[in-house]
């Protein structure tokens, strides 16, 4: 048998043939068409989302999904098992402003003291805890990390800030938490369990036959912690705290202490052990023995601190494990130190269930108690902002857990998806075994010294130190000078560096160096590195000139639409100029910006691009490289066949796992049109999953890519963290021409700010794996690695060189170089210098032109042409992967980056790491070698593949027809038409691609005039159609695998079952998942079902299907999509603009995601009706569909039945027809929830019934 997963992201196609042979298989197409003729075939099914099928040996029988999971269902009696062994945990309100739990009190009056000890700061309770209250949303930020990573700060950290979230990319899929919550949960189950396994009871009984306790959310606040611990099952609260008196090597025994206790605890029968840090080790609630009066009591006392909250839980959930206790007791964090999701993710990754964050709640309350945060909580009671606390928690999650593909948070529980970067080993043997960990450093008595310095604030006697009046400026998300934590990325730095470019001034230049490079606190793990050579200095004439490496040099992909069009531009004209390559980013082009200007005057000003200035004749606009992302906005085979490269994003930086997000007021009508999208409604990108989940579909894509521009390289972007080694030398095997090591600290316009500080990793820690990794797999000469993340300097280059990257990325400091000052409010529309706005007003003001950005890149390369020259070489290749050329840092030295001869010259005698204020050493290992490198390997693949021409496809069927000298001669005069007919199988994949790819190249995405009719005879195989141009007409008469139609822009596409095929083609399947992914124009019309997410992202086709499985036109922005038969679940997902027709003869309804549970109506308005009918005429002429046919045949009867999702902004066309009684309240309300994006939910709200819309669904 086989199974399916629950989102249904992998493919699985099923047939019947009349001798009752089954056949399972991941495509269509298996059987050789000769020895199973069309004719044998009984049906062709697919396996949907949780869907299983098997075949019984003994009867020969295909049995089915539903009626296998009834036949299990009824062996046992589960349903009564649930509901004997298992309780649903009762509402539990929120402790109200007029409560009277007296520790509560206490800590709400001791708030400040109990704040400081545990690590807050005036950032964290206003720009988290705060935001959260009030929104009921995670906070969004901008720009990147440029901070130190926690090991390397002078200042101290919560235990959390060393750990980063791992996500899934390539190897398996991301979820969409937002628009496909339906598949998700954050519930949990506290109690002893027993075996999975067993066919019986087991798993929820224990030894005092209690039931286990169900919970909607491990967010428990104070009033469910106080009713958990009175719940019947046996629960024991242990204190986290330990004698601050007896220093910091006191830790480690405490934790030990604390294990032990837990254990034994155990032993004696508990069933739920509670981990606490609450002063004087206080429970919640009038049971535990504390009255009111005594409140003053909880003070926070001077000689206990507390056990960091991660620390514990880790370490006894390990010590429970290798005791095998583990499954006996349930772990219960109740911490004043968790406010962030970041925070909460971490204490359940390592083994929590539920997690109590009273101090964060008792900031809440006492918050919503002033007058500023009354006014800010505009109306909502404490219990509404504590609430939203949750809600915006509980929402966290989802999002963390979607990164690495988990659904349901019972799978996150101990999974340990992080990796941890500063800790020590033996730290991480005994509280976070199996943790991947890079730069080992702080040990527990330096985990107890950074506990202590907080500690410390609470008590400043202890330090001679003065008592604070409010929480300190960390500077953890925005600088001040002189105040807070350093960041590279200030207005020092910027005004220095625009004085360097604006007036190509070498000694201003200098100055931005010394800036960044001398004196300064060290921030990233290269900084710890210095280097050193055996050879005496060249002359600099000598050395590879500054253009050759300029040529080395690329932008970010930064979007059109997260920045101006100016800003946008400016960097392409830039990078163009100086031989380098900048990036569209996932926004699309305009396709002006594809042919070089030539009518620049005198004074640099051009009537084609009147917003530039400073321009040439001659200069090109063209982002040299072109990004396919999962947004797809604008992808069509001319915006690719405008490149020089094509830039597949699996991730970025700043938020690895997540999609691309776009905030509503930044997409005016200028981006709308590029993106095919509605103008003022937020955009946010599909998480990586849909066609780019596994290793198969991006080699796929991959593929799809070389087919249409066969000269363009095509690099996949990933991002640092561990494991990437394996997962690059799969993209290496997939044929990626090169490879995108993106470190953690990379910037964006927006993005959920827990993302921004804690996903991925640095840079230096990817790119050392992936060099290591493909080297010792023989891969290295297969493909480039190309590295970006908070590089500024060449200094920065020379590193990564050495450690392998063979290109190098900029991309904030490119903002910066064309005018930005880093105000830090991307997101917000409002960059006072028009660099990251839409608004007319501030673009204005922005100041770039091509040449400053044309300056800073050969700035950086002539300081590269500098530090190579004193280490004694020629080029760039001769220290490209010589990593025996770094080395250590002196404990007191100075980074240089020009090394002195005595430097230059000198051996490694000493590799004694520099010492940090906190660490006695960070161990650099991993990031140099301390013997010569093998001088022959590395000069096997150093260039190999950057000098090498982009990977091919090998021989394809689009060759043979573009050989054809009737095709050839058709697109090159622009005119004629031309039909062939021909057998197709499922080798034949991209099929019409290379195609459109070459009308495109020629006639751009309009201006094809001729007509290429192309009649295939079997199984086509994946991406049939793909990027499919104006004037080609595709046809099956068989069937096709996935991505059918995926982003074409014109023509058609029709598919039908084989003429002498017997079963009822809208009762089968006829193509298979993600089928006109990102289209953008065109028709499509296929003669029976298809599979998952059909339409996702369409911005543009008109298609005519038979039915669908789930998620159908998810993202959807413009186009039609008609729905002759059944249809699966989430409907219209994320559906900002277009419409779809879905036919209902039964009247059962849709289940509608609550995105567009008001937008949907009966086809009532005389224009909707015509274009509805329509294409149904248009699927019928072109496929002769019975179902078709049947519904012409009653139109005026079958018009009412069907519906018509129309989102709120296709809701004044005359194409839709509003009912009276929902035009006003819903309208307004649909409107809303269009523009917010409705991130609060993505889940069903049920079917639509058979009365008005307006009165159905689950309200």
């Amino acid at each position: 048998g086989a199974t399916l997963d629950r989102n249904g992201l992998r493919p699985a196609r099923y047939f019947q043939l009349n001798d009752g042979t089954a056949v399972v298989s991941s495509e269509a197409g298996i059987l050789e068409s000769g020895l199973f003729p069309a004719e044998n075939f009984k049906s062709k099914g697919r396996l949907g989302p949780g869907k299983m099928v098997a075949i019984d040996l003994h009867t020969g029988e295909l049995i089915e999904n539903d009626v296998i999971k009834q036949k299990m269902a009824a062996k046992k009696p589960y349903a009564s098992w649930n509901k004997v062994f298992r309780e649903d945990m009762e509402h539990v309100p929120f402790l109200a402003a007029d409560h009277n739990v007296a520790i509560a009190k206490g800590i709400e009056d001791n708030l400040m003291s109990l704040q400081f000890d545990l690590g807050y700061t005036i950032e964290d309770v206003e720009m988290v805890i705060e935001a959260m209250a009030q929104t009921a949303k995670e906070p969004t930020f901008c720009m990147g990390n440029d901070k130190p990573l926690a090991v390397l700060s002078e200042r101290a950290h919560v235990l959390y800030d060393y750990f980063t979230q791992r996500f899934a990319q390539v190897t398996n899929p991301a979820i969409d938490p937002y628009r496909e919550a339906l598949v998700m949960s954050v519930e949990v189950y506290l109690g002893r369990q027993g075996n999975l396994m067993a066919e019986a009871p087991t798993y929820f009984q224990n030894k005092a036959n209690s039931r286990l306790l169900k919970l909607d959310s491990p967010f428990i606040h104070e009033s469910q912690l106080y009713k958990i611990k009175y719940s019947g099952l046996l629960t024991v609260q242990l204190n986290c705290r330990y004698d601050y008196n007896k220093g910091p090597g006191a830790l480690e025994k405490a934790l030990s202490d604390l294990c032990y206790e837990a254990s034994n605890a155990i032993r004696n029968g508990a069933e739920l052990i509670i981990l606490s840090d609450a002063p004087r080790d206080a429970g919640f609630g009038d049971a535990d023995g504390i009255n009111l009066n005594e409140a003053e009591a909880l003070c926070l006392e001077k000689e206990k601190i507390a056990i960091p909250p991660l620390l514990a839980v880790g370490a006894v959930h390990h010590y429970l494990i290798k005791q095998g206790l583990r499954t006996q007791a349930s772990l219960i964090v109740s911490t004043g130190q968790c406010w962030s999701t970041h925070h909460f993710a971490c204490l359940i990754g390592y083994g929590a269930s539920a997690v109590c964050p009273y101090l964060a709640l008792a900031h809440i309350r006492k918050w919503h108690s002033t007058d500023k945060g009354a006014a800010k909580s505009d109306g909502q009671t404490v219990e509404q902002v504590q609430e939203n606390y949750k809600k915006s928690i509980n929402a966290g999650l989802k999002k963390i857990m979607s990164k690495m593909g988990i659904s349901v948070l019972e799978s996150y529980r101990g999974a340990q998806i992080f990796q941890c970067i500063g800790l020590d080993k033996k730290v991480i043997d005994v509280a976070f075994t199996g943790t991947p960990s890079a730069a080992e450093a702080l040990t527990f008595k330096d985990i107890a010294n950074e506990t202590m310095m907080f500690h410390r604030r609470a008590f400043p006697e202890l330090d001679e130190g003065p008592v604070a009046e409010k929480l300190e400026f960390a500077g953890w998300y925005k600088y001040l000078k002189s105040k807070g934590e350093f960041h590279l990325n200030n207005p020092d730095m910027s005004r220095a560096l625009h004085k360097a470019v604006r007036n190509n001034e070498p000694m201003a230049y200098e100055e931005y160096r010394r800036q960044i490079m001398d004196g300064r606190p060290v921030t990233a793990l290269r900084d710890l590195l210095d280097f050193s050579s055996d050879r005496q200095p060249v002359p600099l004439s000598e050395v590879e000139d500054a253009l050759s490496i300029c040529g080395r040099f690329v932008t970010g992909g930064m979007s059109l639409g997260a920045l101006s069009r100016e800003a946008h531009e400016i960097i392409a004209l830039g990078m163009n100029r100086v031989g380098g390559m900048s990036n569209s980013g996932e926004g699309g082009e305009d396709p002006l910006r594809f042919k070089r200007i030539e009518d620049v005057d005198k004074d640099g000003n051009s009537a084609s691009f009147p917003h530039l200035n400073g321009l040439k004749n001659g200069d090109l606009a063209s982002s040299a490289t072109k990004q396919i992302a999962s947004g797809r906005f604008g992808v069509t085979a001319s915006y690719l066949r405008s490149a020089k490269q094509l830039e597949i994003k699996i991730a970025q930086g700043a938020k690895p796992g997540e999609g691309g997000q776009l905030p509503g007021p930044k997409v005016d009508d200028y981006i709308a049109s590029l993106r095919n999208s509605v103008p003022g409604v937020e955009l946010i990108s599909p998480p990586p999953h849909h066609d780019i989940y596994s290793i198969e579909d991006l080699a796929q894509l991959i593929y799809d890519l070389h087919q249409v521009s066969p000269e363009a390289k095509v690099s996949v972007k990933l991002v640092a963290s561990a494991g990437i080694g394996t997962i690059a030398a799969g993209v290496t095997k997939a044929n990626a021409d090169v490879i995108q090591i993106s470190g953690h600290d990379g910037g964006t316009g927006a993005s959920p700010l827990s993302s921004i500080m804690h996903a991925g990793g640095p840079w230096e820690q990817g790119l050392s794996e992936v060099q290591k990794v493909l080297e010792e797999n023989g891969l290295r000469d297969r493909v480039t690695i190309r590295v970006d993340g908070g590089m500024k300097t060449g200094w920065d280059i020379v590193v990564a060189a050495m450690m392998g990257g063979e290109e190098y990325g900029f991309g904030s400091i490119a903002m910066i170089a064309e005018g930005c000052i880093m105000a830090r409010v991307c997101h917000m529309n409002r960059c006072p210098v028009g660099v990251a706005t839409q608004r007319e007003d501030l673009r204005k003001k922005f100041p770039g032109t091509p040449e400053h950005v044309a300056n800073f890149m050969v700035f950086v390369a002539e300081e590269v042409r500098t530090i190579i020259a004193a280490l004694g070489y020629r080029s760039l290749d001769e220290v490209i992967g010589r990593r025996d050329l770094l080395r250590p840092r002196a404990d007191s030295s100075v980074r240089t980056n020009v090394p002195q001869p005595a430097v230059a010259s000198q051996t490694k005698a000493s590799e004694k790491a520099k010492r940090l204020a906190k660490t006695d050493f960070v161990n650099l290992s991993a990031f140099y070698a301390s013997e010569p490198v093998d001088e022959e390997l590395r000069k096997s693949w150093v260039g190999t593949a950057r000098n090498s021409t982009a990977h091919s496809n090998g021989p394809v069927l689009d060759d043979d027809l573009l050989a054809d000298v009737d095709v050839a001669q058709l697109i090159e005069t622009n005119s004629g038409a031309i039909k062939k007919d021909m057998d197709i199988t499922n080798l034949d994949r991209s099929v019409g691609g290379r195609i459109a790819g070459a009308i495109a190249a020629k006639h751009g995405d309009h201006g094809f005039n001729g007509e290429i009719r192309l009649n295939f005879k079997g199984s086509a195989g994946q991406s049939f159609g793909v990027f499919n141009a104006q004037g080609m007409h595709l046809r099956v008469s068989g069937e096709c695998n996935d991505y059918v139609g995926k982003s074409m822009n014109g023509g058609t596409i029709t598919c039908v079952p084989d003429e002498a095929s017997s079963f009822e083609p809208q009762a089968n399947v006829i193509a298979g998942n993600t089928c006109l992914y990102g289209a953008t124009g065109g028709e499509i019309f296929l003669n029976g079902r298809v599979g998952e997410r059909f339409g996702v992202r369409n911005a543009g086709c008109h298609a005519v299907i038979e039915g669908s499985g789930d998620h159908i036109g998810e993202y959807m922005t413009n186009g039609v999509i008609v729905a002759l038969g059944d249809i699966g679940r989430n409907v219209a997902a994320g559906m900002s603009g277009g419409l779809i027709y879905i036919y209902d003869p039964q009247d059962r309804g849709l289940q509608v995601n609550v995105d567009n549970e008001r937008n949907v109506f009966r086809v009532t308005s005389a224009a909707g009706q015509d274009q509805l009918q329509g294409l149904v005429k248009k699927h019928f002429e072109h496929t002769g569909s019975k179902l078709a046919s049947e519904i012409l045949e009653d139109w005026s009867s079958a018009v009412g039945r069907f519906w018509q999702v129309a989102p709120a902004s296709m809701q004044q066309s005359d194409l839709v027809a509003v009912p009276e009684a929902v035009s006003d309240s819903v309208v307004q309300s649909a409107v809303a929830v269009a523009a917010s994006g409705n991130r609060d939910t993505g889940s069903n709200k049920g079917r639509w019934g058979t009365s008005s819309p307006s009165m159905s669904g689950n309200k």
